[in-house]
């Protein structure tokens, strides 16, 4: 097949990938490291050409000069940004992570339980990699996804989480990515391997944050396995620099009766975007997306998703909110994909936008691929301003007109924040998300 794309950009980073092949690892890994490199090499850089791409333009990320970000120790930056952070101050364990490099000092880990396995991968893969070889990379799909095809040759670092059968970690579990670049083009890959086996129940927090304004690159991949009747919710909080790109890929394959819950919350970043691709591929479970994007500036928020109904009896829900400001664009490609054997699914899908400025975008796209034919499907969108008359309904109670428009704003994102179901998260969301938009003139008076 021809390469649709420049290799100027791509060959030096192939070329980099000889570090990587001579650096000590598992046997099995080398091969699916190799694998990941050559569909890099293969596919390059989406381009606007790309159905999947064209509203999400990557070409700044292509003309970084790609520079592997190298392992630091922690200063006194590292621990400010941990202080001022939202989570750090909730119990469970917590993996922390410098330049997508494990931080025992940063660290705050202890027993989850019975042969509970909560650690860095590296630690993982270097004394026990039998479980991890069994899944890593069977679901973050390379064929099509050239930086999760790029994640897997180069990623450093990561967490392993393993819940065996009927154990419950009551704490959530916390993955604190902090990017501590210097240069321009720095770029961090992380990894991250979660299995709950059947009947167990977790909550994992996965957390980007940055104590630098350099334009570096995260591209991060997070592999989730829920056996059956598991019940596992999962927050994502991308909160980066305001210069730096961010393409996150969520993947996950879900059993028999399972409860899975992925939510995604983007702050930050000049642009960014979250894969999120899950497998229903049990009877009887229920799978929800959820995301709030807040972009102001020349922001560029993107969440791109595909929810496979593989069996019958599912039900699937999705719900993004975006708030935009200034000249920022938010991004909604959604697609629910119906297997033929997949009878009874219960499918919906919403996506609703706020515009609070003449000049912000937004660019939605549900779409439904159904082969069933008993099925209960729908999709809709939505991209406005403030309703006036909502507005005037306030007013009419003596609510000042910045009150209101206020109230409205935050009402709106806390739709999709009330639905995080861990109570200190959600309060903790709450609050970084109120906090975020009462310090932003621009999102709250007009």
């Amino acid at each position: 097949m021809p390469k649709n794309y420049s290799s100027a950009a791509v060959e030096p980073i192939v070329k980099q990938f000889n570090g990587v092949e001579s650096a000590p690892q598992p046997k099995w890994l080398l091969p699916l490291r190799k694998s990941g490199i050559a569909q890099f090499s293969e596919l390059g850089f989406p381009t606007l050409r790309d159905e999947d791409w064209r509203f999400t333009n990557v070409a700044p990320i292509e003309k970084l000069n790609f520079t592997p970000a190298k392992e630091i120790s922690a200063n006194g930056a590292e621990l400010k940004i941990l202080s001022e952070a939202a989570f750090t101050k909730l119990p469970g364990n917590r993996l922390v992570f410098v330049n997508g490099f494990f931080s025992a000092k940063l660290s705050n880990v202890k027993s989850g339980g019975k042969d509970v396995r909560i650690e860095s991968l590296s630690t993982s893969l270097a004394k026990n990699s039998a479980l991890i070889e069994k899944h890593l990379g069977k679901y973050a799909n390379t064929a099509n996804n050239s930086f999760a095809a790029l994640n897997q040759a180069f990623f450093t670092d990561g967490a392993f989480i393993f819940v065996p059968k009927g154990v419950e970690v009551a704490e959530p579990i916390q993955l604190i990515y902090i990017s501590s670049a210097k240069q321009n083009g720095e770029t961090i890959q992380p990894r991250n391997l979660i299995i709950a086996e059947a009947n167990s129940k977790l909550t994992v927090v996965e957390s980007y944050l940055s104590t630098s304004g350099a334009a570096y690159f995260t591209n991060a991949v997070t592999e989730i396995v829920a056996g059956e009747s598991a019940r596992v919710e999962h927050v994502k909080l991308q909160d980066e620099a305001t210069n730096a790109f961010h393409i996150a890929t969520i993947a996950g394959e879900f059993g028999k009766t399972s409860n899975v819950t992925v939510h995604s919350f983007a702050l930050g970043a000049k642009l960014s975007r979250t894969n999120i691709r899950t497998k229903l591929a049990g009877e009887g479970l229920e799978c929800v997306l959820n995301g709030l994007y807040l972009t102001k500036d020349d922001q560029l928020a993107d969440h791109h998703m595909i929810v496979e109904h593989a069996q019958p009896h599912c039900a699937s829900h999705e719900y993004f909110n975006g708030i935009l400001d200034d000249k920022s664009k938010g991004v909604f490609h959604g697609r629910i994909y119906v297997h033929q054997i997949a009878q009874k699914t219960d499918a919906k899908q919403t996506n609703k936008n706020l515009l609070l400025s003449d000049d912000a975008t937004a660019d939605t796209k549900p779409q439904l691929e159904i082969y069933a034919d008993d099925v209960k499907c729908t999709h809709g969108a939505t991209i406005g301003q403030l309703n006036d008359e909502s507005i005037f309904y306030l007013r009419a109670r003596g609510i000042p007109k910045d009150t209101a428009r206020r109230m409205l704003i935050h009402a709106f994102a806390g739709e999709i924040v009330e639905r995080v179901k861990c109570a200190p998260v959600r309060e903790e969301l709450d609050k970084l998300v109120w906090d975020r938009l009462e310090a932003n003139h621009h999102l709250t008076v007009k």
